[in-house]
């Protein structure tokens, strides 16, 4: 099911990941929403500028709407966010009690709800996530994809700069 809202909070994800790749980061951009579509918390990946492997976007954007709602369990809420989460973000989507979770591309490699495996439905939980896939799936896979092959030509680039 695809709607306005939906791509409307997809488009604030997507510019969020464009944050993440201005400092270097894989452009992942994540937005957590309430019923009434008031923003609770942003986030972008901070792994390696913070130096923190848990700092993907999804984690971030939880962490930030925790504090502002002064509660772990974020309920009646939305999770937007550019690409398909993995294992450890899922798992924080579950504890955080999340009501629906919203990605833009699937991650073949890496991805836990639906490409690679299900995290939830392979394992039997006490709360269960709404999950919509594939919101403007094309803007946010081009993202990635156009930021690795970016990422691809610098290394080339610096190879041949070291072999001279």
């Amino acid at each position: 099911m695809r709607s306005d809202f939906d791509e409307k909070f997809m488009r604030l994800a997507l510019s969020l990941a464009d944050k993440a790749e201005s400092l270097g980061e894989i452009p992942v951009g994540a937005v957590l929403v309430d019923s009434e579509g008031n923003i609770l918390g942003e986030g972008w990946n901070l792994s390696i500028t913070e130096n923190d492997p848990t700092a993907h976007a999804e984690i971030v954007a939880l962490r930030h709407a925790a504090k502002k709602v002064q509660n772990y369990r974020l309920l009646d809420t939305t999770l937007y966010v550019t690409l398909e989460p993995c294992t450890m973000c899922a798992g924080a989507i579950l504890h955080s009690r999340i009501r629906r979770l919203v990605f833009g591309a699937s991650d073949y490699k890496t991805g836990a709800v639906g490409s690679r495996f299900h995290f939830f439905d392979d394992y039997q939980m006490n709360h269960t996530v709404e999950i919509t896939g594939g919101i403007l799936a094309e803007e946010c896979s081009e993202k990635l994809s156009a930021f690795f092959r970016k990422r691809r030509a610098e290394k080339r680039l610096e190879k041949a700069n070291v072999t001279l």
